[in-house]
């Protein structure tokens, strides 16, 4: 929305200190991009295509994917995403004086869930591991 002129909730002195253009406009969509990217493979830790490359995939098709290839960058982005996100829990401590109070409050309340990001992309990582490794099975099977 900003990189399209919308000030998104900044006043106009904020918004003209940021001004993406250029450069820092297109870094924005690139990390937008990269973003959603890395979001869809914490998909791979839940569905087949986890445990066995697709066929569509050159050179790598059907070959079974090694647990730690996909839970050792999931659990390293796990910490990051904790690291990166948890700050933003005390979004309303710190003084926003670039945005309107209705624009700090609405990116307050939308970026809130990504503190939860982290710590549950490593509780799936674990499950992950766990179920492809047989670590955490007692006596061979579940005890319910």
């Amino acid at each position: 929305m900003l990189i399209a002129g919308h000030h998104a909730g900044y006043t106009e002195a904020g918004y003209q200190e940021l001004r993406p253009t250029g450069w820092v406009a297109a870094y924005m969509i690139g990390l937008c991009l990269l973003s959603e990217a890395l979001a869809l493979l914490t998909l791979g830790l839940v569905r087949p295509w986890g445990e066995v490359l697709p066929r569509w995939i050159p050179l790598l098709g059907e070959r079974r994917v090694h647990p730690l290839a996909a839970a050792v960058p999931a659990g390293l982005g796990a910490v990051a995403l904790t690291v990166l996100w948890t700050p933003m829990a005390f979004w309303w401590a710190i003084p926003h004086t670039d945005m309107t109070n209705r624009g700090k409050n609405l990116v307050g309340f939308v970026y809130l869930p990504l503190v939860a990001w982290g710590p549950l992309l490593g509780a799936i990582t674990v499950a992950y591991f766990r179920r492809r490794t047989g670590h955490g099975e007692e006596d061979g099977g579940d005890q319910h």
